[in-house]
C-alpha cells in the first residue's frame, strides 16, 4: 500500500481533500464514503474550503455512511447520520438526497444491514472511502477478529471502543453497545481506500496495519489486500514504522500529477 507521512493533521487533511477534489473533477457524481470522529475533520474542513473558494464543484457528489449506532433515537446529535449531515453534507452545500446510510433505528436490524449492503452495490459502488483506525486496529466498527470477508452487519462494541467514543457523550453509560458497520469485505469493494491516522496513540496500530501480517486481529491490515489503498499519517502516528524513511523517499519521488 502507499504510505504518506505528513507534518501534521492539517497537512493530511489538505492532501486528502485535494485527492477528493480531483476525483470530483473527473467524476461529478462520485460516491464518497465518509468516516466520523475527530480524525477526518481536517479533511472535511479543507474540502469545504475548496468548494467555497470555487476550486471544485461538489454539487453532484453523493455521500455514503460507513457505520451507525443501533438504538439511538432519530435525530440524536451523536447518531452518525446526524454527524455526517452536520460535518459533511451541509458544509458542502448538499441536501439529504445526496446521503445514504444504514437505518440504526430499524425494527429488523439484520434486514437493514442487508438492505444497505445492496444499496451500496446498486449505487455503482464507493469511489473513495475515507477511513480512520482505532487504537486496536479496527476500521469502521470491525473489531479485532472480524472476518476479512464480512459484509454490512451488526456488531457489539468492545469496551475499549466504547471508552474511546465516550468523549462524544455526556457519560460513558450513554454510548450504545451495538452498531451497524460496513464489513471488511464491503469496505474492500471501494475503488480507493484512504486511511488517515494522527497522533502517537495510533502509532502501534498503524505499524501493525502497514508492516505486520494480514490478520483478523488487526482488521485494518486487510488494506494490504486492496489494489489502491493509501495510508496518510502524521509524524506521531508514523513513529513506530520501521520503513518510515523508505515511505518518505518513495512518495517524494512520485510525479506531482499522480496524487494519492
Amino acid at each position: 500500500m502507499e504510505v504518506v507521512i505528513v507534518q501534521d493533521a492539517k497537512a493530511g487533511g489538505e492532501l486528502i481533500a485535494e485527492s477528493i477534489a480531483g476525483l470530483l473533477r473527473r467524476k461529478r457524481d462520485a460516491l464518497l464514503g465518509v468516516a466520523t470522529g475527530s480524525t477526518p475533520l481536517p479533511v472535511y474542513q479543507a474540502l469545504t474550503a475548496k468548494v467555497r473558494a470555487g476550486e471544485v464543484d461538489a454539487s453532484g457528489a453523493r455521500i455514503a455512511q460507513l457505520d451507525e449506532y443501533v438504538g439511538l433515537p432519530a435525530g440524536h446529535p451523536e447518531s452518525y447520520r446526524s454527524v455526517v449531515l452536520r460535518e459533511v453534507v451541509e458544509p458542502l452545500g448538499l441536501t439529504e438526497d445526496a446521503f445514504m446510510g444504514p437505518d440504526g433505528a430499524a425494527e429488523d436490524v439484520q434486514a437493514a444491514c442487508e438492505a444497505y449492503d445492496r444499496a451500496l452495490a446498486e449505487s455503482g459502488g464507493v469511489d473513495l472511502q475515507l477511513l480512520g483506525i482505532g487504537t486496536d486496529g479496527h476500521i469502521g466498527f470491525n473489531e479485532p477478529c472480524s472476518s476479512l470477508a464480512s459484509r454490512t452487519r451488526i456488531k457489539t462494541l468492545t469496551r475499549q471502543t466504547r471508552e474511546d467514543n465516550a468523549r462524544f457523550f455526556d457519560s460513558p453509560d450513554e454510548v450504545p453497545h451495538h452498531v451497524i458497520t460496513q464489513g471488511i469485505g464491503t469496505i474492500l469493494e471501494a475503488r480507493h481506500l484512504v486511511l488517515l491516522a494522527t497522533g502517537e496513540g495510533k502509532a502501534e496500530a498503524v505499524a501493525q496495519t502497514v508492516e505486520g501480517p494480514v490478520a483478523a486481529v488487526v482488521p485494518a491490515s486487510a488494506l494490504q489486500l486492496h489494489p489502491h489503498a493509501t495510508v496518510v499519517v502524521d509524524e506521531a502516528a508514523a513513529s513506530k514504522l520501521k520503513l518510515a524513511e523508505y515511505f518518505r523517499a518513495t512518495y517524494a519521488a512520485k510525479p506531482d500529477w499522480q496524487g494519492i
